[in-house]
């Protein structure tokens, strides 16, 4: 860590800025850098009601950054803000899409919708050289700022980094690291800025946006479309669009500002930082619609199998209800007892349902209760209906998931025969 960054929440003046941008940039001896640090502590500490004052030359420039696969979070691309001053020497990344594995109960939180995320700053050429090495493109828009509109921003910005004012609880598509750039820039200037939403000429829905963006995670696009419900369905305005830092791209690019001059584009330019190369990335073949459709074909056979031999196979039915049950609590739980506003009213609870997680038990009795077969019919007919009415449904449920409530007809169809 340099001594830079160990000041980084400390205000300076100018002065006091270039000071310390000497003494690290100078070599020093271990005496010597120990008087350093002593003395910076100090001048810190006295000058704790004090600013940085950007000069005339500071540029304030929003950040879009391509998607990478490897990891489900990434594929969505990423935006930052960068604060640049070449009198001063100051290039500051600030970056809100910083979270901690490590943080206490930080699965418990997630799934809660208690997820800590937090504002960071940090030197923007170890962030620009960190995205080329994984091919991700940068593109840097410079906005269309006076001198007092850039520090008026770089002041909230520098408030927002306070160690009290840094954290914030993530929403997947309405507080994340592109939606916190466009709020921040309204609350900084209010109805200075105009965001012209036409530019915008698909109805997507939000659903329908992730999509987008998944085409190289199939398992983790059924893991959303199966743990998100109806509010992801909903038609997305311009605004709404700009969770994705693509839109926020463009919704800049479609936005004014007023200053002394009149009302002017938002950005002034863009500069490519970067252009990400070509990739050849493999599809995997065991893709969910291949799993689940190579499990329908195997839960068929063993169905004919044990009729024409008088066979249940328990076993598979144990695993099937118990883990298909697993996942109907998940999500049931996700809508009750958590504050993730997207996954409320989930329709994938009419095939995932809860109570078959008691199923199991009831198969290991040889005297079946009398409403088990009751309960294996309405399950059969409940199948039959919901894989007719797919497409009409107003939740755009993952097609992949259609072989397996397939499965579980068949399966409990059987059963209530039996």
């Amino acid at each position: 860590m340099t001594m830079a960054l160990f000041f980084r929440h400390s205000p300076l003046t100018l002065t006091q800025y270039r000071c310390m941008k000497r003494f690290t940039e100078s070599k020093q001896s271990a005496f010597q850098y120990v008087i350093a640090v002593i003395f910076l502590m100090t001048i810190s500490l006295q000058s704790a009601s004090q600013r940085i004052q950007l000069s005339d030359d500071a540029e304030i420039h929003v950040l879009t950054c391509g998607p990478y696969q490897g990891e489900l979070y990434s594929a969505f691309g990423h935006s930052a803000v960068r604060v640049s001053d070449p009198k001063t020497g100051l290039d500051w990344l600030y970056n809100y899409g910083i979270f901690s594995f490590n943080q206490p109960n930080f699965y418990l939180n997630f799934a809660r919708g208690y997820l800590n995320y937090r504002l960071a700053v940090m030197d923007y050429e170890g962030f620009r050289d960190y995205y080329i090495h994984q091919n991700r493109f940068i593109h840097e828009q410079i906005l269309n700022l006076n001198k007092e509109q850039k520090q008026q921003y770089f002041d909230f910005l520098e408030w927002n980094a306070k160690p009290e004012n840094q954290f914030y609880y993530y929403d997947y598509f309405y507080d994340n690291c592109a939606t916190r750039i466009r709020d921040g820039l309204k609350l900084t200037f209010g109805d200075q800025i105009e965001f012209d939403g036409s530019y915008v000429s698909t109805d997507y829905t939000i659903r329908e946006l992730t999509d987008l963006y998944l085409t190289y995670q199939p398992w983790g696009d059924l893991g959303i479309d199966l743990c998100l419900g109806l509010p992801m369905d909903v038609k997305a305005t311009p605004e709404m669009y700009m969770f994705l830092p693509d839109y926020i791209e463009n919704g800049f690019n479609n936005a004014f500002i007023k200053t002394d001059s009149g009302l002017v584009p938002l950005v002034e330019k863009t500069l490519i930082t970067y252009e990400s190369k070509p990739e050849n990335i493999e599809e995997s073949v065991f893709t969910p619609l291949a799993v689940f459709s190579l499990l329908l074909i195997i839960g068929i056979a063993l169905t004919y199998y044990g009729w024409m031999n008088k066979k249940h196979f328990r076993a598979f039915d144990i695993l099937l209800f118990g883990i298909v049950g697993s996942v109907g609590l998940l999500l049931f739980l996700l809508w009750v007892a958590t504050d993730h506003h997207a996954a409320a009213k989930n329709m994938n609870l009419l095939w995932a349902l809860p109570s078959h997680l008691v199923i199991p038990f009831f198969l290991f009795k040889k005297e079946k209760a009398v409403w088990l077969k009751k309960y294996f019919v309405l399950t059969s007919i409940l199948g039959i209906i919901l894989v007719s009415t797919w497409v009409f449904l107003p939740q755009l449920m993952h097609y992949s998931l259609i072989p397996l409530v397939v499965l579980i007809a068949v399966r409990s169809f059987y059963h209530s025969k039996r």
